[in-house]
């Protein structure tokens, strides 16, 4: 009765069922840790067995149902001083790690990101998006990570494991050369060379990252609204008024060192652009039509007078005002320019109009009467 009692405080199967979906290791209980020899280890799939004994890292076991015998358990075995023919109890711990993936964990950028672009110089960016994580190596995560704890959930590495994330991707983003403007076509792109620079020291935690996604990049909310001032602006095409506007408005938000920078990157933005793209559509600007001179003031009639068988002139009509009023000129006179067909009288001709405004000749002096 009393050998029936004593095997009946040992147990004879060990296994995990597990529905939090966020433990990743969990520690088998039992009191004074006495595992009876000949016990049956179920270890289901997506799962891992680790055997610690005497605080060393003995055996790891995959899926599948085991008994724990000598055959099964080599080092464990050279562990353990089987003295009592191997039906005694021995003292283990048994840690489950699931090895399933723990998808949508998230990360981002708690502060802004200083980046040089190569348009519009220094900007801060913003960012942040999802990935899964799964146990690769169930030994060395039980030795880096998790230590003792009974029951580790994925909120306690998540942490580390973003805190990586953010400096590698700071790194990467730094060094790509990417334009901010094309960096939403290249998020898959920048999301392997993050993934990629991460790999050794996620798998120094016995971890690896299956899938990594950048789901935004953003511009501080200054900036966005300067872009989209510059696109409704430049939709109307005065792009002149844009950055009139824009450096109208970084001027007066100069009281405020973020706001000023933050305005000063968004005015110089909207002049690069505009630069770069021209006419609202990207047509290169077309340049300023240059002011026509004056037309020169027509050229004057030349006349010719003949009198007494001679001709004199080329006369402008200023010279032959002159000549009506002191007489040398009358209707009578013969003249001609070129485009006539022949001499004519100056009363026959443009030059009429000069003897309407000469005025006629004084009237005789009366004598007085009695003279």
């Amino acid at each position: 009765m009393v050998f029936d009692f004593l095997r009946g405080e040992f147990i004879d199967v060990i296994d995990w069922t597990d529905d939090t979906r966020d433990t990743m290791v969990w520690r088998f209980e039992r009191h004074g840790n006495a595992i009876k020899y000949g016990a049956k280890l179920t270890v289901r799939e997506g799962q891992a067995a680790v055997f610690i004994h005497e605080g060393q890292l003995a055996d790891t076991f995959g899926p599948g149902m085991y008994m724990l015998e000598t055959n099964n358990m080599p080092l464990l075995t050279t562990l353990q001083n089987w003295d009592h023919g191997f039906n005694s109890p021995f003292k283990s711990e048994i840690y489950f790690v699931s090895t399933t993936r723990f998808n949508d964990q998230k990360w981002g950028t708690k502060n802004p990101i200083m980046c040089r672009d190569p348009e519009f110089g220094p900007v801060r960016l913003r960012a942040f998006g999802t990935y899964s994580m799964r146990v690769s190596d169930a030994a060395l995560f039980l030795k880096e990570i998790v230590g003792t704890d009974g029951e580790f959930t994925a909120d306690e590495v998540s942490t580390q494991i973003r805190n990586i994330i953010v400096q590698e991707f700071s790194r990467v983003i730094a060094s790509a050369g990417i334009p901010v403007l094309d960096m939403a076509a290249n998020t898959a792109d920048l999301g392997k060379l993050v993934t990629t620079a991460i790999a050794p020291l996620i798998t120094g935690y016995g971890l690896t990252l299956p899938e990594f996604y950048i789901e935004n990049i953003s511009l501080p909310e200054e900036v966005e609204k300067a872009l989209d001032k510059r696109t409704s602006v430049g939709l109307s095409g005065d792009l002149d008024k844009f950055m009139q506007y824009s450096a109208a408005e970084a001027m007066g938000k100069g009281g405020s060192g973020g706001d000023a920078m933050t305005a000063g990157i968004g005015a110089a933005m909207g002049m690069k652009m505009a630069q770069s793209m021209g006419g609202p559509w990207g047509a290169a600007p077309a340049a300023p039509a240059a002011a026509a001179p004056p037309p020169p003031p027509p050229a004057g009639k030349a006349w010719h007078v003949a009198a007494n068988g001679a001709t004199t002139g080329p006369f402008t009509e200023s010279d032959l005002t002159a000549m009506v009023a002191n007489g040398t000129l009358t209707r009578a006179s013969t003249v001609w320019c070129e485009g006539m067909e022949g001499w004519k009288p100056a009363s026959e001709t443009d030059l009429a109009r000069l003897f309407k405004a000469t005025p006629p000749p004084p009237p005789p002096v009366t004598p007085p009467p009695g003279a």
